[in-house]
C-alpha cells in the first residue's frame, strides 16, 4: 500500500513545489512507482512537470467534483515511475463549490483509497494556506512533510501548521504524523541560515528534521521553467544531489 506524504507550509515561497517535485523525481529514479497530486490551485507542480494547463481536460478539480473517476484525472508516465493528477485555475472555485458537500474534508481520500495500492509513493502538494483544499490533503495523507526556508521569516505560520496538523489528527485522521522539516533555500555564506537551522531546531525540539539540506542553487530554479526535475534537468547539481540524499532519508525512514 502507496505511503501518502503532504507537502504543506501555510507560509509561500518556502520550496513546497521544489520539495514535491523533486522528491517525487528522485524516489523515481531509485525505482519506486510515484503518483503527485497538486492541490493547489497555481497549479505549480503541473508546470513544473511540464504539462500545459491550458490543455488539460481532467484535473484534481474534476475529481474532487466528482465528474470524473481517479482513473481518468491521473496523467500516466509523465517521466519514468512518475504519474500526475494536475491542477489548473478552475481549483480556485473548489473551495465554494465543496462548502455544502457532505463529508467534504474526505473527498481526495475516498478517490485516492481506491488506488493507493498501485503506487509506492503518493506526495501531494498543498496551497499556501490553511483551507479546505489543504485539510482534504492532510485527511488522505499518512504524514506531514514541512519544507523551512533559511530566512528571518522561517518560524512565521509554523505554529499554526502545527496546530491544524493536530487538530487534523484529532478530529479527521488519527494516523496521521509529521514525516519531518526539510530546511531549504541554504546559503553557507550568511550567518542567518545558520541561525535559523538553530532556532527552528530549537522551537521543534522533538518533532524529526531531516539532516538534509537543499541549497540556494540556481539550477534549482531553472529546471521547472524547462518543464524538467532537477534531477533530469542538471543530474549532476547540488540541487539534485541534495534531493537524491532527501529521497534516500524518506525510503530510509519507512524501514525503520
Amino acid at each position: 500500500m502507496g505511503r501518502i506524504i503532504a507537502v504543506a507550509n501555510q507560509k509561500g515561497g518556502v520550496g513546497k513545489t521544489t520539495t514535491t517535485v523533486n522528491l517525487s523525481s528522485c524516489l523515481a529514479e531509485k525505482g519506486k512507482k510515484v503518483l503527485t497530486i497538486d492541490i493547489d490551485p497555481q497549479g505549480n507542480t503541473t508546470r513544473a512537470f511540464g504539462i500545459d494547463k491550458r490543455k488539460l481536460k481532467n484535473t484534481i478539480y474534476e475529481l474532487l467534483l466528482g465528474q470524473v473517476s481517479s482513473k481518468k484525472a491521473i496523467i500516466k508516465n509523465i517521466f519514468k515511475n512518475i504519474s500526475l493528477i494536475p491542477a489548473d485555475v478552475d481549483l480556485a472555485g473548489a473551495e465554494i463549490e465543496l462548502i455544502d458537500v457532505e463529508e467534504n474534508s474526505f473527498i481526495l481520500k475516498k478517490h485516492i483509497d481506491e488506488i493507493r495500492d498501485k503506487y509506492d509513493y503518493i506526495i501531494i502538494d498543498c496551497p499556501p494556506s490553511l483551507s479546505t483544499l489543504t485539510v482534504n490533503a492532510l485527511t488522505t495523507a499518512d504524514t506531514v512533510l514541512v519544507p523551512i526556508q533559511c530566512e528571518f521569516f522561517a518560524l512565521e505560520g509554523l505554529s499554526q501548521l502545527m496546530y491544524t496538523i493536530n487538530l487534523v489528527k484529532k478530529r479527521l485522521n488519527p494516523n496521521l504524523e509529521i514525516e519531518g522539516v526539510v530546511f531549504t533555500m541554504y546559503d553557507s555564506r550568511t550567518n542567518l541560515s545558520m541561525q535559523v537551522v538553530d532556532e527552528v531546531k530549537k522551537a521543534l525540539k522533538r518533532t524529526n528534521i531531516y539532516k538534509t539540506i537543499v541549497p540556494r542553487n540556481v539550477r534549482l530554479g531553472e529546471a521547472p521553467s524547462h518543464g524538467l526535475p532537477i534531477n533530469i534537468y542538471d543530474t549532476n547539481s547540488k540541487g539534485a544531489e541534495s534531493y537524491r540524499l532527501l529521497a534516500d532519508e524518506v525510503i530510509n525512514r519507512e524501514d525503520e
